[in-house]
């Protein structure tokens, strides 16, 4: 482990042997007080090092999770995140698709042996699972030059979730053609292509989704299943009988059948009968996630995930009320459903019983994290451990008070551990601490630490945390630098620049939307209402094809007829429109392929420094757009490039680095703003962030007296200026 040095600090501590002497004991729930909020992941790593089995961690909200899961990533490799899932009456993919696959990965991880640390929130323990053994049954690795069987692989993914489609393009998809299956396992970057000769497999490449090229050869890849049922021909049979059988029941039994008015029960009948035309044909319908009971006698539960593993529940009184409240929102969800004739009454099952679940986790090997002592109702601790902890003073990168700390510490026999996000930042730390008298070392493993001694490393925390019992401090890259932020992963809009619709769940009643083939009005979800009430009702799968209307604010569309040509008019107007501007792009792209643009010099050391000395965590697209706008800087092609994104995703920081570049090669540059705040603010933002460079930026606004506009464009005429802010003025020809 990288800070093992730190971890064998808390060895050592005398509370947390009493902590291992809790659970060697097996004093279950042992009961942990005092930890906060920014020393839990320590905490949590530390009993990680001496556990032969995983933990599962349950905090009581989905943002605790989270944090605790990334702050975890700076102490272990083996650390995953689980979205909870929620037990929910329709089809859980419209509402949280892209959470399934989060939840494969960790399952999938859960097949191996090796320890781990799960983190989750407390609603995961109320959920059921498909029988885990069927995971494990569906979980196979393809490698080239084995013999298989298309048509039979075909039908096991299939019964894993598998969607066949014409081209694969997304997460769970499968394609078949001829002699070659195309393959998108849900926890891969990239999809892939299987070639076969005759029986055996000739070769297996990734490929890309978009372009359908491949990239490379590989020797083998895992396929996991790509949904959270498995359903094989047997299991779907025994699911029909038992949703039929069940329906029969209502239908016989008056006493049953009370509960249901006629439209419920008609509502009833016709979403079985279209459920079960489904299974006939092997096939799984929208909900089918929230029918498990019908097709498992005993289906899993978390709990089985667990194993011979560790719980820790953060916060346990927060957990029960989360807890609670979860069994109220979904018994009401239940019953409501179940009286519009919407749902089934065994599909009440999909959730564990309430008192099972408190029950078992109170015969559970169970470790509790609560800040406070107090009377704990929910799980009584056997054992009590409280430790002597405290939280880092945040100094908002006022590095006088974090020097003068760190001083004091060193005095009073401190080891203090300092994390600098990346590794330039950490080294460039040691000078700054040696200018102002504090010797300190950069190391990236701590295998030990020293009496008094400062440790420079890099890594990220929400907080920092001290053990004075310890003499122990550890220093967040917040607490030095001031903000952070942390990478987020933001999802892909394959409609770019449409209002396209991922759920009836986005729409309200009045929302106007637009259908791709007849245009049209919002009235019901996914009621349709055209002129001369015409009415067009969409299916949920075919969501892809409506769009929410964007034109004028305040004005209403002309709504179009149902069938009728004015939709079609409209359409081919537009596409004359469209052609047009595309012939005249054409002939502007053709002249400006004859113009021969400046080509930049490679990034210099102080470019690089540069972007090192960023305050915040760069997301994963604002890295991508900042290299590919420099790499197009390098080349002799005239730059044409858009970078788009919402209102605090970074943008500004892109155009810094490539300002930068610019100016690094002897050229000015123009910042282009919509308005004068805005120009006051950028002002303010690049002098800021320029600072210690030799480079001068200055500002071109209605917020400056016109001596003072003449002062700003001789500085630019005579080459003194190397930034300029402003806003359309600086397209005038007086600049």
């Amino acid at each position: 482990m990288r800070l093992d040095g730190l971890r064998q600090e808390l060895y050592n501590d005398k509370t947390f042997k009493e902590l291992r002497n809790g659970i060697k004991g097996r004093k279950f729930p042992v009961g942990v007080f005092g930890v906060s909020e920014s020393a839990k992941a320590f905490l949590i790593s530390a009993l990680f090092g001496k556990e032969k089995d995983s933990l599962f961690v349950f905090a009581s909200k989905d943002m605790d999770a989270k944090n605790l899961y990334e702050d975890l990533l700076l102490y272990e490799s083996e650390v995953y995140y689980f979205p909870a899932k929620e037990a929910v009456f329709y089809n859980i993919d419209a509402v949280s698709g892209d959470l399934r696959w989060e939840r494969l990965k960790v399952m999938k991880e859960l097949m191996n042996d090796k320890k781990k640390i799960i983190v989750t929130t407390i609603e995961a323990l109320a959920a059921t699972y498909a029988p885990f053994h069927y995971f494990k049954e569906y979980f196979f690795t393809i490698t080239n030059g084995m013999e298989i069987n298309l048509q039979d692989l075909a039908q096991k993914l299939i019964n894993s979730g598998y969607v066949r489609s014409e081209l694969v393009e997304g997460k769970g998809e499968f394609a078949l053609r001829g002699g070659i299956l195309d393959v998108f396992p849900p926890d891969g970057v990239l999809p892939y292509r299987i070639e076969l000769f005759g029986d055996e497999i000739d070769s297996i490449r990734t490929f890309n989704a978009e372009t359908q090229r491949s990239i490379e050869q590989v020797e083998s890849f895992e396929i996991f299943p790509a949904k959270e049922i498995i359903l094989d021909k047997e299991l779907m049979k025994k699911g029909a009988e038992s949703m039929k059988n069940e329906l029969d029941s209502i239908i016989r039994d008056k006493v049953k059948r009370k509960g249901y008015d006629k439209a419920a029960l008609e509502k009833l009948k016709l979403h079985t009968a279209a459920n079960l035309e489904y299974l006939k044909e092997g096939m799984f319908f929208d909900s089918i996630d929230a029918f498990l009971p019908y097709f498992f006698d005993k289906p899993s539960t978390f709990f089985d995930f667990v194993g011979n593993g560790k719980i820790i529940i953060d916060d346990t009184a927060n957990s029960l009320g989360k807890l609670e409240s979860t069994y109220t929102e979904f018994r009401e969800d239940y019953e409501a459903f179940l009286a519009r004739g919407e749902i089934m009454p065994s599909q009440g099952k999909i959730m564990i019983d309430k008192d099972f679940l408190v029950d078992t986790l109170r015969d559970a090997e169970v470790i509790t994290f609560n800040q406070f002592q107090k009377t704990e109702r929910f799980l009584p601790p056997r054992a009590l451990v409280s430790f002597n902890q405290m939280t880092i003073y945040n100094y908002q990168g006022q590095l006088d008070m974090l020097i003068n700390d760190i001083k004091e510490r060193k005095k009073r026999g401190f080891r203090v551990v300092i994390l600098a996000g990346t590794r330039p930042r950490g080294e460039r730390l040691v000078d700054i601490l040696r200018d102002k008298g504090i010797e300190s070392v950069y190391k990236d493993t701590l295998s030990a630490l020293d009496y008094a001694e400062v440790v420079i490393t890099f890594g990220n925390q929400l907080r920092g945390f001290e053990f004075p019992d310890l003499k122990l401090a550890l220093i967040s890259d917040k607490e030095v630098f001031g903000e952070a932020k942390r990478k987020k992963k933001k999802k892909v809009n394959k409609g770019k620049g449409l209002a396209a619709i991922s759920s009836f769940t986005e729409l309200k009643k009045g929302d106007y939307v637009v259908h791709v083939n007849h245009g049209g009005l919002i009235r019901d979800y996914l009621e349709i209402q055209y002129d001369r009430n015409d009415k067009l009702f969409i299916p949920v799968e075919q969501l892809d094809m409506v769009q929410r209307y964007i034109g004028t604010e305040g004005k209403d569309p002309k709504i179009n007829k149902l069938g009728g040509q004015e939709w079609t008019n409209a359409k081919a107007k537009v596409k004359r429109s469209v052609d047009e501007i595309a012939e005249d792009l054409v002939k502007l792209y053709a002249e400006r392929e004859k113009v021969k643009g400046y080509e930049f010099s490679e990034d210099t050391e102080w470019q690089k420094q540069f972007e090192d000395e960023f305050a915040y965590e760069e997301t994963e697209d604002q890295l991508k757009s900042a290299e590919e706008i420099k790499k197009d800087m390098e080349k002799t092609k005239v730059m044409d490039r858009l970078l788009c994104g919402d209102v605090g995703y970074g943008k500004t920081e892109v155009a810094m680095r490539a300002a930068f570049k610019a100016v690094m090669d002897s050229k000015q540059v123009a910042v282009l703003v919509p308005t004068t705040i805005l120009a006051e603010q950028h002002f303010h933002s690049f002098r800021k962030r320029f600072k210690g460079y030799p480079m001068k930026v200055d500002m071109i606004s209605r917020f400056r007296n016109p001596k003072q506009q003449q002062e700003t464009l001789k500085r630019l005429k005579e080459g003194n200026v190397d930034i300029l802010i402003g806003t359309h003025k600086i397209l005038s020809k007086s600049v």
